[in-house]
């Protein structure tokens, strides 16, 4: 019953966001109209910009596992007592007031493991995207292609990231959406989203499957140094014979105190039909919280407390026979010499009330692996 009136409240929501992102196109464009044709169109200036950036790390895993991949259930830093390339990005970007369009390609092992369900040409892509304004006054915009997702609230390029490795709760859900966004910027404070996609991740839609899936955003700024975001799901990642409706939020707040202290907390909770057309829904939920501390120009201090919960295999893929249920702790020291170079050691713990983790041929109840990585970024930009 609770999880029939989740499926309805997640409806309703798409239903309001769609709706609230139609009435403000409308409302704006019939109140500012006039106005705005009565003013001489200025000629807009073009940006172009060109980036790189590299991540290459270290991680040595004392569970010591058989292969060099140490879990199923990450996509970055996941290597063992191996040096390796996480991510190498190289990008351009146009930026305009009407228009914006964005190509970044990419490789290393997060693109090998996140992108394994796409075909080989399309894993070197990271984001191929163009947007338009519909509103003479901007606030309103189209974008279209492979997005960076909306959802979760560590970005990739980790160099303003608290944590050296992603929290589990970022490195199960979407990292990248192909399809359609409208964006709608209320004021400085309020903006929103949605957005139909191929599905959970998905560049090519899983064979056999005909439905397009949706997302939402919602987002209150009410200062610039806080920050709240609600995201939402509702699709399938199933082909139509074996159909089983998904539906997922997520809720985050990012807080900085002061040029020193910031800290940023989340969690996701959603759920998937058992199977197709029951009324059996299979829960998971994830939280973590992140509070980093600069104690010096050019060093810094990460924490991390998460915890996870995926008892049905929904979204993490459990290597053991056993529910997966997991907290973690984790401390990371950042050195940041000049603005476009951080070195960082991460030491990770994740420990269970269940074996869950696997040690040579045998489960254990915990893990621990310890990180380095070296991230450099450099760009250019060119008025045009």
């Amino acid at each position: 019953m609770a999880c029939s009136s989740i499926r309805k409240i997640n409806i309703l929501i798409y239903q309001s966001f769609f709706l609230i992102l139609f009435l403000g196109y409308s409302l704006t464009g019939s109140s500012q109209e006039d106005s705005v044709l009565k003013q001489k169109t200025l000629e807009s200036k073009t940006t172009l910009s060109i980036f790189a950036y590299l991540d290459v790390f270290y991680a040595y895993d004392f569970n010591k596992p058989e292969s060099n991949i140490r879990v199923p259930y990450m996509v970055n830093h996941n290597r063992h007592n191996e040096f390796n390339l996480n991510i190498g990005a190289i990008g351009t970007s146009l930026q305009n007031d009407r228009y914006h369009a964005k190509l970044i390609l990419q490789a290393g092992t997060y693109a090998i493991d996140n992108y394994v369900s796409e075909n080989e040409v399309m894993r070197i892509v990271n984001e191929a995207s163009a947007g338009i304004a519909l509103t003479r006054n901007r606030k309103l915009w189209l974008d279209a292609g492979i997005l960076n997702s909306h959802i979760g609230f560590e970005a990739l390029n980790m160099m303003d990231g608290i944590t050296l490795t992603r929290s589990l709760m970022v490195e199960n859900i979407p990292y990248y959406f192909a399809g359609a966004k409208l964006t709608y910027t209320f004021n400085d404070k309020w903006s929103l989203l949605a957005m139909i996609t191929n599905g959970w991740q998905r560049i090519k839609r899983v064979e056999g499957n005909s439905m397009m899936s949706y997302s939402t955003g919602l987002y209150f700024t009410p200062s610039d140094k806080l920050k709240f975001g609600w995201n939402t799901f509702i699709g399938t990642d199933d082909p139509d014979t074996t159909r089983r409706m998904r539906y997922f939020n997520e809720i985050y707040a990012l807080i900085t105190f002061n040029n020193k202290w910031k800290i940023r907390t989340g969690f996701d909770y959603g759920v998937q039909q058992n199977s197709k057309g029951s009324n059996q829904y299979n829960p998971w939920f994830l939280a973590s919280f992140l509070t980093q501390y600069a104690f010096h120009p050019h060093w810094a201090l990460g924490l991390r407390g998460e915890f996870a919960k995926d008892k049905y295999r929904v979204i993490i893929a459990n290597p053991t026979p056993n529910d997966f249920v997991l907290w973690g702790l984790s401390a990371n020291l950042d050195y940041k010499p000049i603005k476009n170079v951080l070195a960082r050691i991460e030491g990770r713990y994740w420990f269970s009330e269940n074996q869950i983790f696997v040690k040579s041929d045998s489960f254990v109840s915990n893990n621990l692996f310890i990180t380095f990585s070296l991230l450099i970024e450099f760009g250019k930009d060119f008025k045009l």
